[in-house]
């Protein structure tokens, strides 16, 4: 199957160990059968790849099967050059991002010459934003800045990015309906995610004539921000973790009256200790963390285990 997607990013954060897609085109479900969201591949605690420009099923199964095979973002450039399943790499769009075996952002991208122009990318230690049939170049430039200057979660920043895309035309086949797109999406995948149960996975499949979905994207990410963040923002502040960074056993203190459930991952998404935890003061064993470096501790109601109301970065010296 084949379709053209348009502007897009994909970034990670080594604070929380988030991985983060996001992206609009030109076509939706009710006019073009294909919708934005067909180029996101989210793969949690380990990175996300976008496969755009005259998209192809096989092209983006071979790309992820090769970032669970550990290749980077580098590699992965090189590997879908060299064996695009048509023989013609030119025509292709791709940007992936993913975390190192130390838990270190990396991010790469490839544009093909035979892409539609306007075309090119921007990429960052932790991003990389790609497009293609848009109105201009600066519409990358735009959504780099956003993403950049932008403050608070990955997904804030992301919403950030895409409404750096959102004016008419940006891709460029949409500037007769005034409007940057048809379809858009925002999806955000914490490390121990399933990923068909991501933190976040909005999904705007398509907009009636001349409707922005860079704005009706925003609705629903203030929506969804309006009923987790609130929650999450109060438990964040009731939990401290100390000292830290330390070289001993860690002290935690939980101000809250809900039971929750501790887990612990290392910043390449592994798991290392689970624990249940009531209000109190409580002990982590220094011979808990198997060596040196930074860890993740997510706190979650212990009766709804996939919710994450809280996340903490721990430096084990």
């Amino acid at each position: 199957m084949n379709a053209q997607d348009t502007f897009s990013i994909v970034a990670v954060d080594s604070e929380t160990g988030e991985v983060g897609s996001a992206g609009a085109t030109c076509l939706d479900t009710q006019q073009e059968g294909l919708a934005a969201i067909i180029i996101s591949d989210v793969l949690p605690g380990r990175g996300a790849i976008h496969t755009q420009s005259y998209w192809n099923t096989a092209n983006q199964a071979n790309a992820r099967q090769k970032m669970e095979e550990g290749l980077s973002p580098e590699e992965l450039m090189a590997y879908l050059q060299a064996n695009d399943v048509q023989f013609n790499a030119t025509v292709r769009q791709y940007g992936a991002v993913d975390f190192d075996e130390n838990g270190q952002p990396r991010a790469a991208a490839f544009t093909g010459s035979n892409c539609l122009d306007e075309k090119g990318h921007r990429v960052g230690d932790h991003y990389a934003i790609q497009g293609n049939i848009l109105l201009d170049e600066w519409i990358l430039d735009s959504m780099q800045a956003a993403f950049l200057e932008a403050e608070g979660s990955l997904a804030e920043r992301l919403m950030a990015a895409m409404q750096g895309a959102n004016v008419a035309g940006a891709d460029s086949r949409c500037l007769n309906e005034g409007v940057s797109s048809r379809s858009a999406f925002l999806r955000v995948a914490r490390p121990d995610d399933a990923e068909d149960n991501l933190f976040l996975d909005l999904n705007i499949p398509f907009t009636p004539f001349g409707e922005e979905p860079i704005d009706a994207l925003q609705a629903q990410f203030d929506a969804w921000q309006s009923t987790n963040q609130t929650e999450l923002d109060r438990l964040q502040t009731r939990i401290q973790v100390f000292p830290n960074p330390s070289d001993a056993d860690v002290q935690l203190y939980i101000e809250s009256a809900l039971k929750l459930e501790l887990s612990i991952y290392a910043t390449n998404g592994q798991k290392i200790h689970q624990q249940l935890l009531q209000a109190g003061q409580h002990t982590l064993l220094r011979s808990v963390f198997p060596a040196k470096g930074t860890y993740l501790l997510h706190f979650a109601q212990a009766n709804r285990p996939e919710t994450k109301l809280a996340v903490k970065k721990l430096i084990i010296r």
